[in-house]
């Protein structure tokens, strides 16, 4: 004694079943996309690239830049930005070297934009600077060390 229900039941499960296969075949035939994809040569970083638009933005918010300082501000971030780039490119530089000249070109960058704002922006400026280096600090002295 067969059902009535179990029939059309039987062939929609069916019909999904194949259905579903043949998707998942088709899924398995194509190159998965890459999620982390790199231009040859270079090496993963710890964190995102610059965006001196974004850089931009954020400094908007915690400093309230006008719009004639953000058009003045936005290039030096990415000129900034190229450079130390272009720095980090350069494998003939020793580590110490590197470091000594991407501080260099960061104190220049800082000192373009310190001449762009107001003196109640450039305290406020002064005091992100403060929170950054201890925020560094301490996630540095959290860091264990292989000894």
């Amino acid at each position: 004694m067969r059902l009535p229900i179990f029939s059309p039941l039987l062939g929609v499960l069916l019909i999904s079943g194949l259905a579903g296969s043949a998707v998942l075949a088709q899924d398995q035939s194509q190159p998965a996309p890459a999620v982390n994809s790199m231009p040859a040569g270079q090496a993963p970083s710890a964190h995102k690239a610059p965006d001196p638009q974004r850089q931009t933005r954020r400094m908007t918010k915690k400093l309230g830049l006008t719009a004639d300082q953000q058009a003045k501000i936005e290039p030096i971030f990415a000129d900034r930005d190229q450079q130390v780039a272009t720095l980090r490119a350069n494998t003939t530089l020793a580590p110490k070297d590197l470091k000594v000249q991407i501080h260099g070109v960061m104190r220049d960058s800082d000192s373009k934009i310190t001449a762009l704002l107001s003196d109640t922006q450039k305290l406020q400026y002064q005091q992100l600077k403060q929170e950054r280096r201890a925020k560094k600090q301490q996630r540095q002295s959290e860091t264990p060390t292989n000894s």
